[in-house]
């Protein structure tokens, strides 16, 4: 636990929301990205997903259930809106050009509107789990959320982004991509980012108070 002044807790929320944004954005990209892994077709996204978790658990665990309910839903327009600019200009890793923009792009405005709904889903549920088991054994809360959350994250997303794609082979195989990511982000998040999730949460809590800095105002407890 630490305290923060009024100014010091506003920038750490906007340090978080630029955070969830980069990421979405990221992983809305990196999902139009298919590859073969072991023989089962699955999409960069996988990898950069769990980091959209990892962020939402440690906000949880550093602010409370109400500031990281706010954070996720001030994301999600400016998030949309950059999800869709980045990959109608750099389509499938070319770029396109600006020109690009001036054509209305289905394909990436289904993924866009799909992450919108998955992110909603998936992080308020993620957020609840983790508000209630918070309490318990340091392991028991991200485990339980990141298990759920991301279950319902990519039930949402794949189908709405996927089912009757107009790119014949996301339409042929994406619920095999589906099985396949959910699957790489538990790997991820829980046999990589569950053992470092303390050493996370420390580092987080110290360089939260060097970003922001000191200041002599009434301060504002964070938990």
């Amino acid at each position: 636990m630490f305290a923060l002044t009024n100014a010091q807790y506003q920038r750490c929320l906007l340090i978080m929301v630029a955070f969830h944004i980069l990421i979405i954005a990221a992983s809305n990209y990196l999902v139009q990205l298919p590859f073969v892994l072991f023989g089962w077709h699955t999409t960069w996204g996988a990898f950069s997903f769990p980091f959209i978790f990892l962020a939402t658990d440690l906000t949880v665990r550093l602010f409370g259930k109400e500031p990281a309910r706010a954070i996720v839903m001030r994301v999600m327009l400016p998030a949309l809106c950059i999800s869709y600019l980045v990959s109608v200009i750099f389509p499938r890793g070319e770029f396109a050009g600006l020109g690009a923009l001036g054509e209305w792009n289905v394909f990436v405005a289904r993924i866009a509107l799909a992450s919108f709904l998955a992110y909603i889903v998936g992080q308020l549920l993620d957020v609840q789990v983790f508000d209630r088991l918070r309490q318990m054994a340091w392991w028991v809360a991200p485990v339980c959320s990141t298990v759920l959350g991301n279950l319902a994250d990519t039930a949402v997303f794949f189908s709405a982004a996927f089912y009757q794609s107009p790119d014949p082979f996301m339409a042929a195989n994406w619920i095999e991509i589906a099985s396949v990511d959910y699957v790489i982000k538990l790997i991820v998040s829980l046999i990589f980012f569950l053992p470092l999730y303390g050493v996370l949460l420390a580092w987080l809590t110290r360089r939260l108070m060097v970003w922001t800095g000191q200041q002599d105002a009434e301060p504002r407890p964070v938990v």
